[in-house]
């Protein structure tokens, strides 16, 4: 009887087996298609193209078919900008600070194309999107917004979750000579008060002007600073590793007091042989400026002295530099 029991407990649980094996080969979820586009802190997703001036470059973003299973139909996704979704991230983050808010792209500087074709027996497909970033301004905080467009008509089913069918991509060009630079040996001191503690930020972030000049704000001012326009400081680098900078605001009373340079160090990483360490160093940095609008009707004069480094990382295994820097 004991055998009896033992067998037929063991022909249940094959049977088992053999059912739960047959119910993965059919679909588990919806076959939603998706943006792959993960929010960062600030609710965007940061994106960098390499700048190029007036020529093309191509941005790819990837769209997913979610699913437990191969997708097994081809389909033409609709694709749109999408600035409500935008305007309403910028209130709910920043209420009524307008300067702090996200841009819209303007046409200009790029162009998506309108469907994305999925085909039958892939879960992914790239949907090129062509920049040109010649003349654009990044005193102002760029954001591509997109959305999978739904319809009944459609052959496919947006994902429902708007973090899913939205992308805000916060657009990111970089040169050689951009991105954030370690500001911790350079000084900002009031003018008479050199020998007072300085002022001191752990980073400074620069943005790309054109392929060999790149701009930051003057002092300790920063994207903060609701004003933050008037004090746009430029460096333009030359191939003979002289840097030079000069200010477009007269106001500010910039004046350069020493002739700044760059080297270029590159050292590979001691745990992770395939990755460069890229270090750019800005030396002999002096200049003054006058911040003219912190107190209503008195100008504050400012001196900056000492030096910069950015450091880039390569994965030296990507031959697509776009894809080999880790941001």
């Amino acid at each position: 009887m004991k055998k009896l029991s033992i067998k037929f407990i063991l022909f249940s649980l094959m049977i088992s087996c053999i059912s739960c094996n047959d119910e993965w080969k059919n679909e588990q979820f919806k076959n939603y298609v998706s943006f792959k586009a993960p929010l960062e802190n600030e609710g965007i997703t940061n994106i960098y193209i390499r700048y190029h001036g007036d020529k093309k470059t191509v941005f790819q973003q990837p769209l997913i078919v979610s699913g437990s299973a191969t997708n097994e139909k081809s389909m033409t996704v609709h694709l749109a900008v999408d600035p409500d979704t935008l305007n309403v991230l910028n209130y709910e983050r920043y209420q009524n600070r307008e300067d702090y808010y996200y841009i819209a792209l303007k046409s200009e500087y790029f162009s998506i194309p309108t469907t994305v074709t999925i085909n039958a027996g892939e879960n992914t497909a790239l949907m090129n999107i062509d920049f040109t970033m010649k003349d654009i301004d990044l005193v102002n905080k760029w954001v591509l917004p997109l959305t999978i467009l739904d319809d009944p008509s459609y052959d496919y089913l947006a994902n429902p979750r708007k973090n899913y069918r939205k992308a805000l991509l916060r657009i990111n060009p970089f040169n050689d000579y951009s991105g954030t630079y370690s500001g911790t040996a350079l000084k900002t001191s009031m003018k008479g008060y050199e020998n007072e503690t300085p002022i001191v930020k752990d980073e400074i972030r620069s943005y790309v002007v054109d392929e060999n000049t790149i701009f930051f704000y003057a002092g300790n001012i920063d994207e903060e600073r609701q004003d933050r326009r008037n004090y746009k400081i430029y460096a333009t680098f030359n191939k003979t590793g002289g840097v030079t900078f000069r200010a477009d605001n007269p106001t500010i009373k910039f004046q350069v007091n020493k002739d700044a340079s760059y080297t270029v160090n590159e050292q590979m990483d001691a745990v992770r042989p395939y990755l460069l360490h890229r270090y750019i160093t800005i030396n002999n940095i002096e200049y003054n400026y006058t911040d003219y609008t912190m107190v209503p009707g008195v100008g504050i004069d400012y001196i900056v002295s000492g030096s910069l480094i950015l450091e880039r990382q390569l994965n030296t295994q990507i031959p697509d530099e776009d894809q080999s820097i880790e941001w």
